[in-house]
């Protein structure tokens, strides 16, 4: 591949728009980071073009005309005999090694890049293709399934930051308990051999927690500040970089415990768990108000946070609430399983691929045919010929 980041318009985060004429693709997960309207910006080189994140080790696939984010992107393009999106794939195939957010390109100049003839690289690419249609197609479906819990919640309850129904409110510490956590001693490793979960922010990614990455013991509980938390209870981020721009909640799936960075809401009776956790999840706003941000790591305002005045809609609606919410909950969790499942064969496939297995029935009919591409291909690309090759025209 040629590297032609040079000589492109970089445009900078605070600069981007929300909507616009060119989509602006940098080196983050999202595939459009934002938009511009100057198209004097637009990306210059050969089209299709493969974009890799520098700190992020993100690939992205470009065939429509972009504009570049600043810094931390490259922009490939296929030299002669290869195609763009069976290279694409290739890189998905391959583990860069992670260091940081230092610079990873020297890596993946490192890979050794099979040399497929085109014919060859072509038919892989129709079969990934399929497959990568189907993972996205997933995605959507699950993206369309994320939104019928907050319409569900304003459909039944209204907008969360006014009340509209006019419902009694209090503090949301008048409704709940809440409970810290803590962090038993790294020192004593025998805290960590328990089989109790223990969570941290990097657990709450997920709605509801039945396992962690970290598990302690009843010791670690007896000599810390942790404590057991119920099934039921609504588990919240208090202190992480992630409050930057989401409240990340989730739903105690089994007896557990929490770090020092979280906190719990147990129920008194009058306002159930369930509606707590569709309030939180659909008033974003709310809590993120309520954020203290620092340079690096930010925090919830303690004080601001438990003083949110929080409705008390009657207790038919609550429970009616309730039991969609586990209705939806659970539909999410076996959707999450298939997609899995989609997301595991795409890898399966992609390593099949690059070992010539998806397609080892194909090229035994077409043998001929891509030693004549292989011959021809080595030959634009200025590479030592081999000798099943020379006598080739």
């Amino acid at each position: 591949m040629t590297d032609v980041t040079g000589g492109n318009v970089k445009i900078q985060r605070k600069d981007f728009l929300a909507e616009g004429l060119l989509p602006v693709i940098d080196q983050g997960q999202e595939d459009v980071a934002g938009y511009t309207n100057d198209l004097s910006h637009a990306y210059t080189g050969d089209l299709p073009a493969i974009l890799f994140g520098d700190h992020t080790r993100v690939f992205k696939y470009v065939d429509k005309p972009f504009a570049l984010g600043a810094d931390g992107v490259k922009v490939l393009v296929p030299r002669p005999g290869f195609n763009a999106k069976f290279l694409y794939y290739y890189f998905l195939s391959r583990e860069i090694p992670s260091r940081g957010y230092s610079r990873h390109f020297k890596f993946l100049k490192e890979l050794a890049i099979p040399l497929f003839a085109p014919s060859e690289q072509y038919r892989i690419v129709e079969l990934l293709d399929e497959a990568d249609r189907l993972c996205r197609l997933r995605r959507e479906a699950d993206a369309k399934a994320a939104r019928i819990l907050p319409a569900l919640f304003l459909k039944m309850f209204g907008d969360p930051t006014t009340n509209p129904m006019g419902w009694p409110t209090n503090r949301l510490d008048f409704w709940f308990d809440v409970f810290g956590g803590g962090t038993p001693s790294k020192a004593n490793d025998e805290y960590w051999k328990g089989d109790i979960p223990w969570v941290s922010p990097k657990d709450m990614k997920v709605d509801v927690i039945q396992d962690t990455e970290d598990h302690i013991t009843q010791d670690a509980i007896a000599n810390s500040a942790t404590k057991l938390v119920d099934p039921g209870s609504v588990l919240i981020v208090y202190r992480s970089g992630i409050l930057a721009h989401t409240f990340p909640v989730a739903i105690a799936g089994r007896a557990l415990t929490l770090n020092q960075d979280l906190k719990a809401l147990a129920s008194r009776g009058e306002v159930l768990n369930e509606f707590i956790y569709g309030w939180l999840m659909s008033g974003q706003k709310l809590a993120l108000g309520c954020v203290k941000k620092g340079a690096t790591v930010h925090n919830i305002d303690g004080q601001r946070f438990l003083g949110l005045q929080v409705p008390k809609p009657p207790r038919n609606l609550q429970e009616d609430f309730a039991r969609h919410l586990r209705t939806l909950l659970l539909q999410k969790n076996e959707r999450e399983k298939a997609a899995q499942e989609v997301e595991t064969l795409f890898a399966l496939l992609l390593q099949k691929a690059f070992a010539g297995q998806i397609t080892a029935q194909w090229r035994e009919g077409h043998m001929q045919e891509l030693l004549a591409e292989m011959a021809h291909q080595a030959r634009a690309l200025n590479l030592p010929m081999p000798k099943e090759l020379e006598l080739l025209p």
